[in-house]
This record gives structure tokens, sequence and C-alpha cells, in this order.
């Protein structure tokens, strides 16, 4: 067990409010981390001496019974004008704190209050770099079918090797690729045609080298697919129908 973690277990084995199992393993733990044991005398040692009468001041004879009589009074006394001003002051305190509570929950809540999220403004700059690419001589600084010409036209241009894949064989063949500009980063642009449709893959290093599920999504009549591989991002976006851009990044991956 973490030492950091029973430290604050301790307070809790100390008043007897750990289950056993934990309570066991507490023990144990003393057995061999010394610094955890000295940390339990120090408690125990401040609790006895809270514990000695020494330290307590005793309450004079007579004064429960005159807290009681003031009291008794406070609960027959008359509501004076200054106590009515006071008394609306703390209900607009409290509808106040009650709106405030209510905004936050909202913000919580409600994304339109939040704003778009990461992945929100990252799929709107894939469309919006999907859109440009269509441009006249936007689409392609590389121009081939050929992986091994497409893949070593990146070295020197981005500080990472995308994985090229030739699906000609599949109805995806390669086109050609561009260097982009996504998510703060220089990215590789990948271009593959279906039929009369264009594929744009974008792919960059993912420094949480985690393996995610694809997640589609569609923005102003454009479908994207994104996912993470091999310590690298990919998002296929198109105007193609969703599932054969599904079909595309199966294949892709």
């Amino acid at each position: 067990m973490v030492c950091d973690d029973n430290i604050r277990l301790l307070h809790g084995y100390l008043d007897g409010e750990l289950d056993l199992v934990r309570s066991l393993e507490i023990e144990e733990h003393l057995k061999t981390c010394a610094e955890c044991a000295l940390e339990l005398r120090s408690q125990q040692t401040l609790r006895k001496a809270f514990r000695n009468s020494s330290v307590y001041e005793r309450a004079p004879k007579g004064l429960e019974d005159r807290v009681r009589a003031s009291l008794a009074a406070a609960g027959t006394e008359k509501v004076t004008p200054i106590s009515r001003k006071r008394r609306a002051a703390m209900n607009w305190l409290a509808v106040a704190a009650a709106i405030l509570i209510a905004l936050a929950l909202a913000w919580r809540g409600l994304p339109i209050l939040r704003g778009p999220s990461e992945g929100d403004l990252l799929a709107q700059e894939v469309v919006a770099s999907h859109i440009r690419s269509l441009q006249p001589n936007h689409l392609m600084d590389v121009q081939s079918t050929d992986q091994h010409t497409v893949k070593p036209w990146f070295n020197g241009r981005v500080d990472f090797s995308p994985p090229v894949k030739d699906l000609a064989a599949d109805g995806f063949p390669l086109a050609g690729g561009r260097l982009d500009y996504l998510d703060h980063r220089n990215v590789a642009a990948l271009v593959y045609q279906r039929r009369q449709h264009l594929i744009n893959l974008y792919v960059w290093p993912e420094e949480a080298a985690n393996e995610a599920a694809a997640k589609s999504k569609s923005l102003e009549g454009y479908n994207m697919v994104f996912w993470q591989r091999g310590g690298m991002y990919f998002c296929a976006v198109s105007d193609l129908n969703i599932g054969e851009l599904r079909e595309f990044t199966q294949l892709a991956r």
C-alpha cells in the first residue's frame, strides 16, 4: 500500500472507522513502515493530550441557566423593523445563491452554455480543411497512386512517418497527399478516391499512445470517422455515405 494513502487513512484507523479488510491492511503496513508507525504514535500522543483534563476550561456555574433563559427570551421577542430588514436581506441572499447554483448546474449540463467541446472544435477544423482542399490546386502537393512515392514525400516535412496504404484493390485508390495544419500542428493529409468522391485521411502523432475505437460524426453534410492506433491519430472525412466511409476506415486501420 502506498504510504501517502495510508497516512490519510490513519485518522480513520485510529477512530475505528475503517472496515475490517482495510484495518488489517493498515496494521500489516505499520509493521514494515517506520514513517507511518511514527505518524500513528504522534496522533495517539496528541489524542491523549487532548483528553487530559488540564486542557479544558470548566464553564462557570449558572452559565447553562443563563443561556437557556436568553434563548427563551429571544424566542418570544417581537420582530422589530430592523430584524425585518435583516430577514429581507437574508431572503435575497438565499435567492441569489439559488440562482448561482442553478446556473452552475446548467453550465455543467447544457453544452450550449459550455460552448463547443474539443472534439467539436476539431471536427469543425477537419471539415473546413476538407472544404479548402476541394478548391483548385489545393488538394495535393504530391500526386501519385504509388504509396512508395507518397510516403517518402513527407520525410523532412513532418516530424513523423505517416502510414500509407494502397487500397486500390478494395475500391479506394490512393491519389496523393499534402501537408496540412490541424489541432495546432502540421499533419499529413492522404487523399483517396471512391468513384467521384474524395476522402481526406488526416494523420498525426498522438502523445497518449492509446488504442481508441472508431467514432463517427457528421457536420455540414460531411461524414467523419476518428480513431487512434499505433501512436497515431486518424480522421477520415468525405461526402461519401457513412457506410462506405466506415468500410474505408476498416481497411485503412
